[in-house]
């Protein structure tokens, strides 16, 4: 048996991925862990957690329960070991129940627990028209009228005005709506007066939809996970990944 050393060379080293650590924390009945993964890139790493059960239907008396700075605060906790550099709180109603203030604290209440830097998906929202220069929307939700005229209050006490809503009366299971749904409520209320559209709700799957809503209607439409990832990802230096997505583009 030949003690020649092989003349085959090593394979090259393959690279190490550096992780960057986002960290989210969303309600307890949170059902689309994976669209949010849709908008990372691959150097970018979720860390998801979840508020503590409540026996709540999706109301507001839910909205108010998810809403707490304190119960954020503790959950944001979760995931901090992990060294996230930012944390998103991946709830719209929760994050709007309480109007600019209440968003505000539940910001304050993440940083005070440790994160180095938060957002809300109510406040990723107003970033977002902000970037984009938008100030009158339409607006779908799939709520019941009471949570969808507070989505309008809150963003009403930000200065955007809501040319048109229409809400889905739901009050669970609101990740088991279908594309086609959605896309037809989209359709209904859009009109010349509205700059753009929020599709309301991070229980409400619409990854697949924005590019072609935009294309269809020539204006931006904006999405509840897609604001949060959208903020949560510049906060930790990086950009989104979402072909055909206006605000995936905006610098």
């Amino acid at each position: 048996m030949s003690t020649r050393p092989s003349t085959h060379p090593l394979p090259a080293p393959v690279p190490t991925l550096l992780q960057t650590g986002i960290g989210v924390v969303a309600p307890y009945d949170f059902a689309l862990d994976r669209e949010l993964w849709r908008w990372v890139p691959d150097n970018v790493t979720l860390h998801l957690t979840r508020t503590p059960y409540a026996p709540i239907a999706a109301t507001m008396e839910m909205a108010v329960q998810v809403s707490d700075p304190e119960m954020v605060a503790r959950t944001t906790m979760n995931v901090l070991p992990v060294g996230p550099l930012a944390v998103a709180y991946a709830c719209t109603f929760g994050s709007f129940v309480g109007g600019l203030t209440g968003e505000a604290a539940l910001v304050e209440a993440m940083i005070a627990a440790g994160a180095p830097a938060a957002t809300t998906t109510s406040g990723a929202l107003l970033l977002a028209l902000h970037r984009l220069g938008i100030s009158r929307v339409a607006t779908v939700t799939p709520y019941t009228n009471d949570l969808t005229a507070g989505l309008t209050r809150f963003l009403a006490e930000a200065e955007i005005e809501v040319v048109a809503t229409a809400g889905l009366g739901l009050i669970g299971q609101i990740w088991a709506v279908p594309y086609e749904t959605t896309v037809e409520l989209v359709r209904s209320i859009d009109s010349d007066a509205a700059e753009a559209v929020f599709i309301s709700c991070t229980n409400l799957p619409t990854y697949d939809v924005i590019a072609g809503l935009e294309a269809a209607l020539g204006k931006p439409v904006l999405t509840a996970n897609q604001v949060t990832m959208w903020s949560a990802l510049e906060l930790a230096g990086h950009q989104g990944v979402g072909p055909g997505q206006s605000l995936m583009g905006a610098a």
